[in-house]
């Protein structure tokens, strides 16, 4: 069974949002809301600086506090793709998984429940790449079946140092960042 995850090539990233345009069309995330965006990160001292700008969105996590924390069974783990999924029927709004989230992918919804990215899945089920993975122009998102040895994310985590978010919250978050150093 897949286990979906992302590898992001910060290196080409260049801040466009061509993924946020395409996920607010494809999953009619109403005005005002996203379900992914752009975050810039400066570091170093001047005149040395270094700049990063990443794609963020839910971190389809291993450990989801969530999930853990939901009273409903809303926010649950599918059995396709493993995905962090949320059923809006069940779910009562209460944003106990919106303040469990280390990394504030989810919002509630005009209509009252819980939202965040679902890397497509209804793509997903007909063979499709995630709408951000699909018109990102400089190709730096990639999408696959974590488990699978040969599937091209996977061989760009072995190729490649990488990086996740909040590694110390313990969510074993499945969006995985590169960075330009070679694996040795």
């Amino acid at each position: 069974m897949a286990r979906f995850g992302m590898v992001i090539d910060t290196s080409k990233c260049i801040g466009c949002m061509d993924c946020v345009a395409a996920c607010k069309t494809e999953n009619d995330v109403p005005d005002g809301f996203c379900r992914d965006w752009i975050v810039t990160e400066v570091t170093g001292v001047f005149p040395d600086l270094s700049m990063e700008i990443r794609s963020e969105r839910c971190n389809m996590c291993d450990n989801p506090p969530c999930v853990h924390c939901c009273p409903t069974g809303a926010s649950h783990v599918s059995d396709f793709g493993k995905l962090v999924q949320i059923n809006a029927d069940m779910c009562i709004g209460c944003k106990a998984c919106l303040a469990a989230c280390p990394y504030g992918a989810r919002y509630t919804h005009p209509d009252g429940y819980a939202d965040k990215c679902t890397f497509c899945d209804h793509r997903l089920k007909v063979g499709q790449d995630p709408a951000c993975v699909a018109v990102c122009p400089t190709h730096c998102m990639h999408f696959g079946d974590l488990d699978d040895p040969n599937s091209e994310v996977t061989e760009l985590l072995n190729s490649r140092e990488s990086k996740t978010l909040l590694p110390e919250a313990g969510t074993e978050p499945r969006v995985h960042f590169l960075t330009d150093k070679a694996k040795q």
